[in-house]
């Protein structure tokens, strides 16, 4: 199965409506900036690394029409573009790290003509997309070497070729462990409220031909007491340095259960997703999303009490003590993670 989840096609940015599947593989043409930024908030284009390249995207989006005479005037635009960009979702890295590097890519050519710095960018962007390809195949190069022939893993959200470039980062190492000889299996949690597993990772990785069964949340901890999970993979939207991982909200109970059943639980996210500015987990900015996201079947059907109360984090941390190892495209990093983290990772840069 070869799809492109985000690339500059026609003038503009196109993308995969994640929100459509599984029952319509579409593409939606973006040309105008609050159409990124409605497809961001929407879940149209989402993955941590897909977010970097949507952001890149975006800020050549913004700009390529832009008639400043010089960079400062220029640069004030650039700067506009970011925050409204950074304002869509908060707490994934990878987003920010995309304004980041076109941010300094801008900078670091000021002296250049505008019509320049336009290529310069619109370069940058392609090569951040062309980074995280090579990203993804080697956090599957360096995830596959812990998985054993006949496993069954255990993995939550989407954090496969939808969610990234090219091949995905938890599954990523299922899909080079495949093509390496090893049979598997896979357990998809369904993934409330939004079923990213049942509507995406199910059908990815059905396409892809790995046998893969759907469980429904809650199904996790019987199926590690009767010994049916060999491993959890998990992708992540935030790294802090300390090794505290931000991803989708029931990572955590996957990573306790974990603990108690003795089963390794791996966190698979490349160099870019770590943000070393941030000590500890409990500095991640958790994103809060809508009511309707658990009140209502996809927005269309109520299926709770008129009115109730709702909290719904879209996120949570998983703290660095129940993390087994962290796969990542420089390697695979275990603890102590504050130390091992900085030795592998460099900060990103800054404008």
């Amino acid at each position: 199965m070869y799809i492109r989840t985000i690339d500059w096609k026609g003038n503009g940015i196109k993308i995969i409506d994640q929100t459509k599947l599984p029952a319509k593989l579409q593409y939606l043409q973006i040309r105008d900036l609050s159409v990124l930024w409605k497809a961001i908030k929407e879940l149209k284009v989402r993955g941590a690394p897909a977010l970097g390249a949507a952001a890149a995207l975006g800020m050549y989006l913004g700009i390529k029409d832009e008639r400043a005479a010089d960079f400062p005037s220029f640069y004030r635009k650039l700067r506009r573009v970011a925050v409204y960009i950074g304002s869509s979702r908060p707490t994934a890295r990878n987003l920010f790290w995309g304004i980041e590097r076109m941010s300094a890519a801008a900078v670091s050519n000021k002296d250049r003509p505008i019509p320049l710095i336009k290529k310069i960018l619109f370069k940058e962007a392609m090569e951040i997309i062309e980074e995280d390809r090579r990203s993804c195949r080697d956090i599957g190069h360096y995830g596959a070497k812990l998985i054993h022939d006949k496993d069954t893993i255990l993995t939550i959200c989407n954090a496969g070729i939808l969610a990234t470039i090219d091949y995905g980062t938890a599954l990523a190492a299922i899909y080079r462990a495949e093509e390496t000889g090893k049979k598997l299996k896979v357990c998809a949690c369904e993934t409330r409220p939004l079923l990213q597993g049942a509507r995406l990772t199910a059908w990815e990785l059905s396409r892809k031909g790995i046998d893969v069964t759907l469980i429904c949340d809650s199904m996790a901890a019987t199926l590690m007491r009767q010994g049916k999970i060999d491993k959890v993979i998990a992708g992540a939207d935030r790294i802090a340095a300390n090794g505290d991982t931000a991803n989708k909200i029931g990572t955590y109970n996957l990573a306790v259960l974990s603990r108690f059943h003795k089963i390794p639980f791996f966190i698979a996210a490349p160099a870019s997703t770590f943000d070393l500015s941030l000590k500890a987990g409990k500095q991640i900015p958790i994103e809060e999303r809508g009511a309707a996201e658990i009140t209502a079947l996809f927005f269309k059907r109520p299926i709770a009490a008129k009115g109730v109360k709702v909290y719904n984090p879209a996120f949570d941390v998983t703290p660095n003590n129940l993390i087994t190892a962290i796969i990542t495209d420089r390697g695979i990093i275990k603890p102590p993670y504050l130390k091992n983290i900085k030795k592998m990772i460099k900060a990103a840069p800054k404008p």
